[in-house]
C-alpha cells in the first residue's frame, strides 16, 4: 500500500512539474503611441487559445500562458494589433501600440448593418479615414476633402459655396455612387444626388470614413457603379468624458463645438450628446455661410445579448451659392467674381440662397443569438426641408442698370423697377416684375435596414437580409422677398388655380423655421407635385474561407415603385400620373488567394440590373412618362495584389466597368445668367483603369504615402440629348454620336505623395501633394470634348498635443492647415466644351467663352481642441 501511494505521489508531482514546465508568465505595460502615455484596457490574448487579459489603468499586464513558448496578441481599438512570440517567463517590456487605419471595432453599435471592409476575407479596392484624421485635415471644408488622397477621387465645385461640392469615384458621378450613414442609404431617392450642405455636421460626429471603390464588398441591395462611401458616426461612447473645440480660418471663418458623454453606466445606460456653431464669408465673394450641428445618442446594453442605441443628428445650414461662369467674367473681374449678389439700400442681399434643415433618426439594435449568429437591424427616418433661392419673373439683367459697373446685381434698380409697375403687382404669365423665389423641396424618408449572420461551420458564413424604404417628396416655388411688389399675379399658371389671383405672402429661408414655415397650396407659384418612391429589396451573401483561399457569392433582388402628383400641369381629376414599377437585380463574387504570408491576390466580377431613378422616369417634369427610360445594366471586373507588412504595404487594383442605358445630366448658363439643363438618355460608357496606394513606414517617426490612378473614361456609341430651360420647358431634341468621346468632371490620371513626421514628441508636420491630368469638360455625353489643364496642389499642417491633468489623460491639441501652399490657379471643371479657334480669345489655351469654376486659392485654417 505504501509503494502505491508512493508511486501515486510520484505521478502527480511528475504531473504537476510537466503542467507547470509548459507553462509561462509574461509581462509587459502597453504604451498609447499618439498620448505617450499608458493605455489601460488593451486586450492580451495568447494566440490560438482564449486566455487573455486585459491591462490596467498604468498599462500593465501579466498573463499565464497555456504554453512554454508562442505569441501573444495585443489589440484595443482603433490601434494596430501587435503580435509578440515569447519563450518561458517573458518580461515584454513596453510595447507601443500605433493608431491603425482600419475600422476594426471603431463602432459597438450596427455592427452588422455598419458593413466595412476588414470583416472581408476577400479584398477590395478600398480606403479608410479615421476620426483623428478626419479633425486634423477637415478645416473649413465639407467631408469629401478627407477623401481627397484616395486613387481615382476626383473632388471639385468647391467655389460654389459652403456644401457645394462634387467627388466623383473612377469617373462616376455621385448618383452613381452609393453613399451611406451608418450603412443607411443616405442618395436622393429621386435622382441619387448628394448635396454635402445638408451632411456638414458628418465631420463633427463621424468615427471614420471607408471607401470601397468600384464593386465593393457591401452586402446591401444596392447597385453603386463608382463605389460605396460609408460614413461610420459616433455612437453612444463606452467611457465618460468630452471636448470641447475652436477653430478659425480665412474670410472670418469660426467654429466651436462642445461634446460629452456619460459613459456606459453601471444601469446599462449611457448617452454622448454634441452641439457645434460655424460660419464664415467663404472663399468667393457672396458664398456667405451659417450652420449647426447637433448630435444625441442614447444606448442601453439590455444584457450580454441585446444592445439598442437612438441616435437623432442634424446640420441646419444656409450658405450663399456662386455658379460657373466665362472665364472672361473672371479675367474682368477677378478669380473670386460672384454675379449672385448685390446690395440694396447699402445691405448685402444674395440672389442665391440654400437653405436646408434634415433631421436624421435610427434605432439601432444588435442581438447577439448565440456564439454562431447574430441580427442587427436598424430603423430610420429623416425629414427634410428647405430649397434654393432664385429670380421670380424679370431677372435684374432685364432691367435697365440692373447690373452694376462691377458686375453685381443693382437691387436698388430693381426695386425701381417694381415700384413703377401699375398697383407695384407682378405679372407671372408676362414675365413683369421682379422677385426673389425659393424652390422648396420637402420631403419625408422612412426605413429599415436588417442583416441576420450565421456562421454555418468553421469555413463558412451566411449573411441574408432586407433594405425597405418609403419617400414623399414635396416640391414647389414660393416667394420669399417682393422687393417693393405688393405681389404676384398668378392667374393662367396653374391648371387647378386657372383663375386671376394676387400671392402675396412671403416665407422665410432660415433653415430652423424652414421646419414648419412653407407656403400652402393656394401660396405657391410656378409648379408644385409630390412624388411617392417605395422600394423593398432582400439580399445574400456567402462566404467561404479556409487556410489561403476566400471566396463570396453576393446577390440581391429588389423592387421600386413610383408616382407622381402633379396640382399645376394637371387639373384635380388628372393630377395623379400612372404607376411606374420596375424590378431590379446584382449578383457579385470573387475569391483571393495568399501569396506567402504579406501577399495576396484577388479577383471580383458583378452584374447590375439598376433601376432608372425617378427624375428619368417622367418626361420633362410632367406625369408623361419617358418611353427610353429602362434598367441600367453595369458589368463590373476587378482584380488586385496586395501585399502588407508593418513597415511596408502596397494594394494594386485593375477595373473595367461597361455601363449601358444610362442617363447624363448637365447643366449651363448664357449671356443673361439664365439657366438651362442638358439630357442624354441611352448612354453608354466604359471606364477601365488601375490604381496605386503605398503605405510606408522606414522609421517610427516617419510615414510616407502614395497613390496614384490611370484611368480611361469614354462614351460609346449614340446619344439622345434633350435641352430644357430653367422652368424645365423642352427646348430641343437631338441624336447624337457621342462614340469615343471622353467622360468629364473628374481627372483621369491623377498622383499624389504625403508625408507625416514627428519632430519631436507629439509635435509633427505632415503634407501632401496631388497631381491631376487629363481633366476633360463636364459637359454630358459629346464626341469632341474639351481638355482642361492640368495641376497640382500642395498642403501642408502642422500638429501639436499637449498633456494635461495630474496622470496626463487630458490633452489640448493645436492644429494649423495651408492649403494649396503655392496659391496655383487652376480650372477645377467646365460646364461647356467651346474650342478655341484662330483668333479666339483664350487662358492656358482654352476658349474663355467657357464656363468655369476656379478652384479655391491659398487658404489657412487653425483649431484647438481640448479632450477631457
Amino acid at each position: 500500500m505504501k509503494k502505491i501511494t508512493r508511486l501515486l505521489f510520484l505521478a502527480g508531482a511528475f504531473l504537476f512539474t510537466t503542467i507547470t514546465m509548459a507553462q509561462s508568465v509574461v509581462t509587459g505595460t502597453i504604451m498609447d503611441a499618439e498620448m505617450a502615455a499608458p493605455l489601460p484596457g488593451a486586450n492580451v490574448v495568447e494566440k490560438g487559445t482564449s486566455n487573455g487579459v486585459s491591462s490596467n489603468f498604468d498599462g500593465e499586464f501579466t498573463l499565464n500562458t497555456q504554453s512554454s513558448s508562442g505569441e501573444i496578441v495585443i489589440s484595443f481599438v482603433g490601434y494596430t494589433k501587435v503580435v509578440m512570440k515569447f519563450n518561458g517567463n517573458t518580461d515584454l517590456g513596453s510595447i507601443t501600440l500605433q493608431p491603425d487605419n482600419t475600422l476594426e471595432e471603431v463602432v459597438i453599435i450596427g455592427s452588422g448593418i455598419i458593413d466595412l471592409a476588414d470583416d472581408r476575407e476577400t479584398p477590395i479596392a478600398v480606403s479608410t479615414i479615421k476620426a483623428v484624421e478626419i479633425q486634423q485635415k477637415i478645416g473649413t471644408q465639407d467631408i469629401t476633402a478627407t477623401l481627397v488622397n484616395t486613387p481615382s477621387v476626383y473632388v471639385s465645385g468647391q467655389a460654389g459655396g459652403f456644401g457645394d461640392s462634387n467627388m466623383r469615384v473612377r469617373g462616376f458621378d455621385q448618383d452613381n455612387t452609393a453613399f451611406l450613414l451608418n450603412g443607411q442609404p443616405i442618395n436622393g431617392m429621386e435622382d441619387g444626388k448628394m448635396y454635402w450642405s445638408n451632411w456638414s455636421g458628418i465631420s463633427d460626429i463621424a468615427s471614420a470614413v471607408q471607401i470601397q471603390r468600384g464593386l465593393g464588398s457591401s452586402k446591401l441591395a444596392i447597385s453603386s457603379v463608382g463605389g460605396t462611401v460609408n460614413f461610420v458616426t459616433k455612437s453612444t461612447d463606452k467611457r465618460e468624458g468630452g471636448f470641447a473645440a475652436f477653430s478659425t480660418g480665412y474670410n472670418n471663418y469660426l467654429k466651436t463645438t462642445l461634446g460629452y458623454s456619460t459613459g456606459l453606466m453601471e444601469s446599462g445606460f449611457g448617452a454622448t450628446v454634441m452641439l457645434s456653431h460655424w460660419q464664415g464669408d467663404g472663399y468667393n465673394f457672396g458664398t456667405k455661410g451659417q450652420g449647426q450641428t447637433y448630435f444625441v445618442s442614447f444606448g442601453y446594453k439590455i444584457n450580454e445579448a441585446h444592445n439598442l442605441n437612438f441616435l437623432v443628428t442634424g446640420a441646419p445650414q444656409w450658405h450663399d451659392q456662386n455658379y460657373r461662369k466665362k472665364i472672361s467674367d473672371y479675367q474682368e473681374y477677378g478669380k473670386k467674381y460672384n454675379y449672385n449678389y448685390g446690395y440694396l439700400n447699402g445691405e448685402y442681399l444674395s440672389l442665391r440662397r440654400n437653405y436646408y434643415h434634415k433631421p436624421v433618426a435610427n434605432l439601432n439594435w444588435d442581438w447577439t443569438i448565440n456564439e454562431k449568429s447574430s441580427l442587427s437591424t436598424v430603423v430610420y427616418a429623416s425629414w427634410g426641408r428647405g430649397g434654393g433661392t432664385g429670380s421670380y419673373g424679370t431677372g435684374n439683367t432685364y432691367i435697365d442698370n440692373g447690373v452694376t459697373s462691377d458686375g453685381l446685381i443693382n437691387w436698388n434698380a430693381v426695386q425701381a423697377y417694381n415700384n413703377s409697375l401699375p398697383g407695384k403687382i407682378g405679372n407671372a404669365d408676362t414675365y413683369t416684375g421682379s422677385a426673389i423665389r425659393a424652390s422648396v423641396n420637402n420631403h419625408a424618408w422612412y426605413g429599415l435596414v436588417t442583416n441576420y449572420e450565421n456562421q454555418l461551420n468553421e469555413n463558412l458564413t451566411l449573411n441574408f437580409g432586407a433594405d425597405l424604404r418609403t419617400y414623399k417628396g414635396t416640391h414647389f416655388r414660393q416667394l420669399v422677398n417682393l422687393l417693393g411688389l405688393n405681389g404676384f399675379n398668378e392667374g393662367g399658371i396653374s391648371q387647378q388655380y386657372p383663375d386671376p389671383y394676387i400671392v402675396s405672402q412671403t416665407y422665410s429661408i432660415k433653415p430652423w423655421s424652414s421646419l414648419t414655415n412653407f407656403a400652402d397650396e393656394d401660396e405657391r407659384i410656378a409648379y408644385d407635385y409630390d412624388e411617392r418612391i417605395n422600394y423593398g429589396g432582400v439580399f445574400g451573401q456567402l462566404e467561404y474561407s479556409k487556410n489561403k483561399f476566400s471566396a463570396f457569392f453576393q446577390g440581391s433582388v429588389s423592387t421600386q415603385s413610383h408616382v407622381r402628383w402633379d396640382r399645376f400641369n394637371y387639373t384635380a381629376d388628372n393630377e395623379e400620373s400612372e404607376t411606374i414599377t420596375n424590378p431590379g437585380y446584382n449578383v457579385k463574387g470573387g475569391g483571393s488567394y495568399a501569396l506567402g504570408e504579406h501577399g495576396k491576390v484577388y479577383v471580383n466580377a458583378g452584374y447590375y440590373s439598376r433601376q432608372p431613378y425617378h427624375d428619368n422616369i417622367y418626361l420633362n417634369f410632367t406625369n408623361e412618362v419617358n418611353p427610353l427610360t429602362e434598367n441600367e445594366k453595369i458589368l463590373g471586373l476587378e482584380a488586385g495584389y496586395t501585399y502588407s507588412t508593418p513597415v511596408f504595404s502596397a494594394s494594386i487594383d485593375l477595373y473595367r466597368t461597361s455601363w449601358k442605358d444610362r442617363v447624363v445630366s448637365s447643366s449651363f448658363t448664357d449671356d443673361t445668367n439664365s439657366v438651362f439643363f442638358e439630357t442624354d438618355e441611352g448612354v453608354e460608357q466604359l471606364h477601365s483603369g488601375g490604381e496605386l496606394s503605398l503605405m510606408y513606414k522606414p522609421i517610427q517617426s516617419l510615414r510616407i504615402k502614395g497613390f496614384a490612378s490611370i484611368g480611361n473614361w469614354e462614351y460609346v456609341g449614340d446619344a439622345q440629348t434633350t435641352l430644357r430651360d430653367e422652368n424645365l420647358n423642352t427646348i430641343s431634341v437631338e441624336m447624337e454620336d457621342v462614340d469615343g468621346g471622353k467622360v468629364g468632371g473628374a481627372a483621369q490620371t491623377t498622383f499624389g505623395i504625403g508625408l507625416d513626421y514627428e519632430i519631436v514628441e507629439r509635435f509633427s508636420i505632415d503634407g501632401d501633394y496631388r497631381y491631376y491630368d487629363k481633366l476633360y469638360a463636364d459637359a454630358g455625353a459629346i464626341k469632341d470634348n474639351l481638355e482642361l489643364p492640368n495641376f497640382g496642389l500642395l498642403d501642408l499642417g502642422l500638429s501639436y498635443k499637449m498633456l494635461v491633468g495630474k496622470d496626463g489623460t487630458n490633452s489640448v491639441s493645436f492644429r494649423f492647415n495651408l492649403n494649396n501652399v503655392l496659391d496655383e490657379e487652376y480650372i477645377s471643371q467646365s460646364s461647356t466644351a467651346i474650342m478655341a479657334e484662330a483668333g479666339d480669345d483664350t487662358y492656358s489655351g482654352i476658349n474663355t467663352n467657357n464656363q468655369v469654376y476656379f478652384g479655391n486659392g491659398r487658404t489657412w485654417n487653425f483649431g484647438m481642441r481640448f479632450k477631457f
